[in-house]
């Protein structure tokens, strides 16, 4: 299986994002989590039309995610990881790390009051190396996040 990520990846079809942890065992351990690293193959085969695929909020908000994580690859610098964290039930969607420098990115794409646990617990976690993001509802605006690349946001951290 890690032959044929290899072989998607290096298509630029896939990404399998490792999970992030102080523990190189707990990150072996892990599945990766897989994002398509161009959202059309997504989509293509879904029958949806736009307005469609809108309206079932599952699949919009997969789509979303999916097209910040192909984002976050594809402007990603050599020194940049894209990866993602998870805690039990709680999770936080990407995760980028470079160096001990690390920025949690959780997507929200609905107008409902965002859910941030996950993101509250990493913050916790990892406190003094990092610095979190909202990204849609309650947060930066889908758009806007998708015209910066992924080094911007550690600016700040």
């Amino acid at each position: 299986m890690a032959r044929y990520l290899d072989l998607l990846g290096n298509a630029g079809m896939v990404a399998g994002l490792q999970k992030y942890s102080g523990s190189a065992v707990s990150r072996r351990a892990s599945s990766p989590k897989l994002n398509v690293l161009n959202t059309a193959l997504m989509t293509a085969g879904s029958g949806y039309s736009f307005a469609e695929a809108q309206a079932d909020r599952t699949f919009w908000g997969r789509l979303v995610e999916s097209a910040v994580g192909a984002h976050l690859c594809n402007t990603a610098a050599s020194d940049t990881r894209v990866r993602y964290w998870r805690d039990g039930s709680r999770e936080v969607d990407f995760v980028l790390q470079r160096g001990r420098k690390l920025v949690a990115i959780e997507v929200k794409s609905t107008p409902r009051r965002a859910d941030k646990r996950g993101l509250d617990a990493f913050m916790d976690r990892f406190r003094g190396s990092s610095r979190s993001l909202l990204v849609g509802a309650d947060g930066i605006p889908l758009n806007e996040f998708l015209t910066e690349p992924a080094s911007t946001w550690f600016q700040e951290a």
